[in-house]
């Protein structure tokens, strides 16, 4: 039986952000539909428990244009909007919202504060498109073949892949040095 990870959730007039937290999240999937369904998979903790997620956003979505982060600790998602406005929630349907799905107070804007700007701080996190893993000439020069999967799923990389700058981090999993050993060896 899978588990559902926590969700956190904040809006601007033409994207979304959401953050999927997940804590050393192995072999990380994300997939986003035009129609606005988000799906994730990933196994993490010492048991590799198996997470899953599938959401039904609000609207429609740009899929070539949404971008991905897989970190150490969550999945960040930039999701852009297929259609400029504010959404009244993050779901459709006129259910109550789910308990895992929160609101990020530390991304969030009210609509009248949002001047179109890119004012959020991503410090430097490294994105790769949901379509495409675009670099400017749609190539992107990734070495594995699995970043070429169909348009619009595409297999996120792994998190210690992605975030380099976190590896130094001390990380004491005692069930867990099978991975340490291949990040370090990686580097």
């Amino acid at each position: 039986m899978s588990r559902v990870p926590e969700v956190k959730w904040a809006q601007r007039q033409d994207k979304v952000f959401i953050t999927v937290q997940l804590p050393d999240a192995k072999n990380a999937k994300v997939n986003l539909e035009p129609e606005g369904v988000f799906s994730f998979s990933a196994s993490a903790g010492a048991e590799n428990h198996l997470y899953e997620l599938k959401l039904e956003l609000f609207d429609k979505v740009n899929v070539e244009e949404s971008k991905i982060n897989v970190g150490v600790r969550s999945i960040f998602c930039i999701v852009e909007k297929a259609e400029k406005g504010w959404w009244k929630k993050l779901l459709r349907g006129d259910g109550k919202t789910p308990h895992y799905v929160k609101v990020d107070w530390d991304k969030w804007v009210d609509e009248d504060e949002d001047n179109g700007a890119g004012d959020l701080d991503l410090g430097g996190m490294d994105f790769s498109n949901f379509g495409g893993m675009g670099g400017d000439d749609g190539m992107g020069g990734f070495e594995d073949s699995d970043d070429e999967v169909s348009k619009p799923q595409q297999e996120a990389r792994k998190a210690g892949d992605t975030n380099q700058e976190e590896e130094g981090e001390d990380k004491s999993d005692a069930g867990n040095t099978e991975g340490k050993t291949e990040a370090a060896q990686s580097t």
